[in-house]
């Protein structure tokens, strides 16, 4: 399903900025982009929006806004102290010896980089992940909400014209017998009674949707269900589509009337749009 969503949290890793995109996709498949000292953690990130997320394709990018606080500086005051001895022991022997404050910053070790929380920045990672994550849930449902009742609409659809069909059926029946009739009659040989009946149960078994009818009016249940579940319902809908298109197809190979090749026609078209929405739902 297609959302954005995006948070800020400030940590010891500085102000970290996480955005997630999601697009359609059959499957769960993650693109991170995270700044090289945090990469690390991309594991436990994947972990995480696989937890929240089933189906999409999802780029996830973590931003560093500004200076890590594991990049302050710290002064190693012993080093400092030592230097400053030195110093004092040195002036009688060098006059005039005078050591810029900026200079001594310089000589290795007086300064050294602050070694960063690495537990503290992992909550901070994964708070605004979750933060994010939980931004883009709601989007999505959203989205899933204005979804499901486009797909409930193409239902009714359905239903509309399978019970259609269902009332056409004794007049098609009735009509099917008319027109073998009038062909025997036009033989010049007289046809056997018997064999008028058990040539039109042919016919009408051959041309019989019943069990077309039943299962589609099953599929239109069956689907209203999977969609009131709490729960990723994508890949069901996916395979429900693929057996309401079956049913509609054998519905217009078995039509002997215009008007239920019609009706096979209008069904495919109402399960191609509810098709092509199913594919945006996770």
């Amino acid at each position: 399903m297609t959302a954005y969503a995006s948070a800020e949290s400030a940590g010891p890793a500085g102000t970290l900025g996480c955005e997630v995109r999601t697009v359609n996709h059959r499957y769960l498949e993650l693109s991170p982009r995270l700044p090289d000292d945090l990469r690390s953690h991309e594991p436990l990130l994947r972990e995480r929006v696989a937890a929240r997320l089933s189906r999409g394709k999802v780029d996830l990018t973590i931003r560093r806004n500004g200076e890590a606080r594991g990049a302050a500086l710290e002064v190693d005051d012993m080093l400092l102290a030592r230097l400053a001895e030195l110093q004092r022991e040195l002036m009688p022997r060098f006059q005039g010896l005078n050591v810029e404050f900026t200079e001594l910053l310089r000589f290795p070790g007086v300064l050294r980089q602050a070694e960063v929380d690495a537990e503290a920045q992992q909550v901070a990672l994964l708070d605004v992940l979750e933060r994010a994550l939980d931004a883009l849930t709601a989007t999505r449902e959203r989205e899933g909400a204005k979804l499901a009742a486009l797909l409930r609409e193409r239902l009714d659809g359905i239903e509309r014209i399978v019970a259609q069909v269902r009332t056409w059926m004794p007049e098609i029946r009735a009509a099917l017998r008319t027109r073998l009739e009038s062909r025997l009659a036009d033989l010049a040989q007289p046809a056997d009674p018997g064999r008028l009946e058990q040539e039109l149960v042919l016919q009408v078994t051959r041309s019989d949707v019943d069990e077309e009818l039943d299962r589609l009016a099953t599929h239109v249940v069956e689907t209203r269900r999977v969609l009131g579940l709490d729960e990723p319902v994508g890949r069901r809908l996916d395979f429900l589509m693929q057996e309401f298109n079956r049913e509609a197809n054998t519905l217009g190979s078995k039509s002997v009337d215009s008007r239920t090749t019609r009706a096979a026609v209008e069904l495919k078209v109402l399960i191609e749009q509810m098709r092509e929405q199913v594919q945006n739902i996770e």
